[in-house]
């Protein structure tokens, strides 16, 4: 990319590079239309009321580190949100050696009531704006700033009408551009849109939603005569992990559906007295971290369907329950390769409780680049040990996800209160 945004030609603009999945595969981009068109691949899904930062390195424009963060509603906000997060991308990229040689933004959101795009466009140039300083004043210039809203883009930066119009340009269809082609031939996908993705974590509602928080009361009720009967914190935990076996095994038999309905057919598997059993017994850690170990081969599948079910199912006031099956979501997102998802299901851990130290970590590590195998394999080594008489299987091959620095510890994940 370059800064001279006004050339006469858009074709005469250097490109810029994005890796494909592997070190060969490069896609090379020439135009804001080009950079509007590969988002969703740079990401792997569809930003929806999303600021979008990219960091550019070298005279070629590689894309390096990105950033993600949801536009504030406030324009009283907009001011110190550029100032973070210019700082967040460019400092981090320093700290890891690489300071950027440039940032492309993205401004993604759809019109609000009687809004058109241009509408849209107009009212967010104020955010691009101070984000522009903020990079500026951190000696990075933004190369470009494009706008996405209403099936349109628009340059805050590029001054040439023949190739950004003020009416905007339309963005190409779902997977007819030969961005798309490109992208799908290095391996990158789509996993649709954040906005979809996070509806499938979304707490259920109506009177649904009723019914469970009064199983979650009855549950949470029955729990402490246990204790007081002696139950000890063993026995509580033995019987949490065979009900959350038995449901595995209950999703795994029951015949598949496709598409949409997939997720309702998984909230019909669960009954409301046995989610919020092993909701309440996932709050506690070493609980949790032994259902964490159900992160590859055929467990990780079911596995990731009951975590995603409990976590809809954690209604009303027990809201804040839903960071641990959401950090396990997200940890088996992460471990088989999705790691898209597995940002958005973190953060939405996060989300629901700010201070869940076990889901700060992996979502540290996961936006970090660093390899989940060192934590794979040490939940591997505590399995073995917890179980040596039962003959499981040896590792085997290493499962699909990101090279990079080994992943915390199980030991450096200890270091929060129990439940954290």
């Amino acid at each position: 990319m370059t800064n001279e945004r006004a050339s006469r030609n858009p074709s005469d603009r250097p490109p810029t590079a994005a890796a494909g999945s592997t070190t060969d595969s490069r896609i090379t981009l020439r135009s804001p239309a080009e950079l509007a068109d590969a988002l969703p691949y740079m990401l792997g899904f569809h930003p929806t009321d999303s600021l979008v930062m990219v960091a550019v390195h070298g005279e070629g424009g590689r894309f390096g580190g990105r950033l993600r963060v949801g536009i504030p509603a406030t324009p009283a906000e907009w001011e110190d949100t550029a100032r973070q997060v210019a700082d967040c991308l460019i400092r981090g990229s320093e700290r890891r050696g690489i300071k950027p040689d440039g940032i492309v933004v993205f401004l993604c959101q759809e019109p609000l009531d009687g809004e058109s795009g241009q509408r849209v466009m107009t009212r967010l140039r104020p955010l691009a704006q101070r984000i522009r300083l903020a990079c500026g004043a951190l000696d990075v210039p933004v190369l470009e700033a494009l706008c996405l809203s209403a099936g349109r883009f628009w340059s805050y930066v590029c001054p040439d009408q023949r190739c950004c119009p003020a009416e905007g340009s339309p963005l190409a269809a779902v997977g007819t551009s030969v961005m798309a082609a490109a992208a799908t031939f290095a391996g990158l996908q789509v996993r649709g849109s954040l906005k979809e993705i996070e509806g499938r974590l979304a707490p259920l509602g109506g009177p649904v939603a009723a019914e469970m928080e009064r199983a979650l009361d009855r549950a949470a009720a029955a729990l402490v005569p246990k204790i007081l009967d002696g139950a000890t914190r063993q026995e509580v935990g033995a019987e949490t992990l065979a009900l959350a076996r038995a449901l595995m095994r209950r999703i795994t038999l029951a015949p598949p559906v496709e598409g949409a309905h997939a997720d309702d057919r998984d909230d019909a598997l669960l009954g409301h007295d046995e989610a919020a059993a092993l909701i309440l017994g996932l709050q506690d850690r070493e609980i949790r971290d032994i259902a964490a170990e159900w992160m590859e081969d055929e467990e990780a599948g079911p596995a990731l369907r009951l975590w995603r079910a409990l976590a809809r199912r954690c209604v009303g006031a027990y809201g804040e329950h839903a960071a641990a099956p959401l950090t396990l979501a997200g940890w088996v997102s992460w471990s088989t390769g999705d790691e898209p998802t597995a940002r958005i299901t973190l953060g939405l851990a996060l989300r629901a409780d700010a201070d869940y130290r076990f889901a700060q970590l992996l979502h540290h590590a996961c936006n970090e680049g660093i390899d989940p195998e060192g934590l794979r394999q040490c939940l591997r080594e505590e399995r073995r040990g917890r179980e040596p008489r039962r003959g499981r299987r040896p590792a085997g091959g290493r499962p699909p996800g990101r090279r990079g620095r080994p992943a915390p510890s199980r030991d450096s994940r200890r270091t929060a209160g129990s439940g954290q």
